[in-house]
């Protein structure tokens, strides 16, 4: 039942008794139950408050509109903060529009926890006049008309590249360049337009088979924004999570395990199974993991160091522990012979966001996600745990493809605006960069 039902039945059970009887305390019990933020000796006030906004909205019809845009309004069930917000907004009509590229500080945007925080204060209640900070959501209607241009111009250039048009996706790129001046590049559509932009700047500047393999940096920066993306977000941590949990459940009973990762990523999925192995009621099994990934662009054996790293720990919680690296640039690369899986083994073969990789051949014949599949199942493993992300990337079609990226990445930033806070946000989000350029 919701703070209004919850309201409904706490006023109809107060008119059969006596209010006046009623003490203080039992009052704030009854509107605490109700879902409401405020006490019996604050009602006065937030009646005057009513009263003040009820006059507000009568007297200035035309301000009321923005409520429902651009104020980020807070729960009702918080009375005071509520009316208090809405009166803050029609009462100071000329604080807006504000600038389109105005800083996102952290004093001035709250987070949900620091606004209750705030208002549990026995300070806040004390003065009325205290209005909580809220969120600064400001989005003119330039800059509102420049995003969705600055959409349209991008699908046109995809499209223009598909058709094999390059001058005129060029010119449109510096357009869209020029346009993204307009739009705030800190959050929302104009930072995702950038990405986009640079990425098909890339494509149809950058002569025929260049890769600027200094944009990806060197093994450890690229190390460093992965545990940043790893932390900010809880995608991959809940995605590993699970496998485990699945490897886990499969492995009961064996003495010799073998773990084969298409995708070894420095290894942060494996430090939780070896410790779960560890506490494996008879003992722990011996435990062998290969990990497959890309070779190293600075020519250090990142695979190497990680497996040391791993090793190290199993030794620390007295897991037998054999690591293998194999170095492949893609999967369909890597044979079977390679991973040297013994019959006596149960075997578990793990995906995390590799295999939608193996989809973009235009060669129907021979796909490489067919041979990869084909000698996973000669393998014979005993589980295989995938996670994929929910988009699709790998049509034939350039438009397609961009497309389905385009929203798949812009969902992605929108999240990490939910859920992580800076600076581990901004390192975050040059990670997914990075996969878009």
């Amino acid at each position: 039942m919701g703070p209004y039902d919850s309201a409904i039945s706490a006023g109809s059970s107060s008119g059969s008794s006596s209010s006046s009887t009623s003490k203080p305390h039992e009052i704030d019990g009854l509107l605490a139950g109700a879902g409401y933020k405020v006490r019996s000796s604050d009602l006065r006030q937030v009646a005057q408050r009513l009263e003040r906004l009820e006059t507000v909205m009568v007297n200035s019809p035309s301000d009321v509109s923005q409520l429902a845009s651009d104020t980020v309004h807070y729960n009702p069930s918080d009375m005071a903060s509520w009316v208090d917000s809405l009166l803050s907004e029609l009462n100071n009509p000329h604080a807006l529009p504000l600038p389109s590229d105005l800083p996102d500080f952290p004093d001035l945007i709250a987070s949900p926890v620091l606004n209750q925080t705030t208002m549990q204060n026995d300070d806040a209640w004390a003065d009325p006049n205290i209005i909580p900070p809220h969120q600064l959501k400001v989005v003119t209607a330039m800059e509102e008309d420049s995003g969705i241009k600055l959409v349209h111009m991008l699908l046109t250039c995809a499209e223009s590249i598909q058709r094999g048009e390059l001058a005129l996706a060029g010119s449109l790129i510096e357009n869209m360049q020029a346009l993204l001046t307009r739009v705030n590049t800190v959050c929302g559509i104009g930072k995702v337009a950038g990405y986009f932009i640079d990425a098909l700047n890339r494509r149809v500047f950058a002569p025929r088979g260049f890769a600027n393999n200094s944009t990806y940096g060197s093994a450890y920066e690229n190390e460093v924004l992965y545990h940043h993306f790893y932390e900010a977000s809880p995608y991959l941590k809940f995605a590993h999570f699970t496998a485990n949990q699945a490897i886990l459940e499969a492995f009961d009973g064996h003495d010799c395990v073998h773990v084969i990762d298409f995708n070894l990523m420095h290894g942060l999925q494996w430090p939780p199974l070896i410790q779960a192995l560890a506490l494996r009621p008879g003992g722990p099994p011996l435990l062998r993991l290969t990990g497959i990934g890309p070779p190293s662009p600075d020519g250090h054996d990142s695979l190497r160091e990680i497996g040391l790293r791993l090793a190290e720990l199993a030794q620390s919680v007295n897991v037998r522990f054999a690591f293998r690296g194999v170095a492949a640039s893609r999967l369909e690369d890597v044979k079977p012979w390679m991973l040297e899986v013994s019959p006596k083994e149960a075997v578990a073969v793990n995906s995390i966001m590799q295999l939608h990789r193996l989809l973009g051949a235009n060669n129907t014949r021979n796909l490489p996600i067919e041979m990869v599949l084909g000698w996973i199942r000669n393998l014979n493993p005993k589980i295989m745990t995938v996670v994929e992300q929910e988009a699709d990337h790998n049509q034939v079609g350039f438009l397609d493809r961009f497309t389905e990226a385009l929203y798949y990445y812009s969902t992605m930033f929108d999240s990490l605006e939910a859920c992580a806070l800076q600076p581990a946000k901004a390192l975050a989000e040059i990670y997914i960069q990075r996969e878009i350029c």
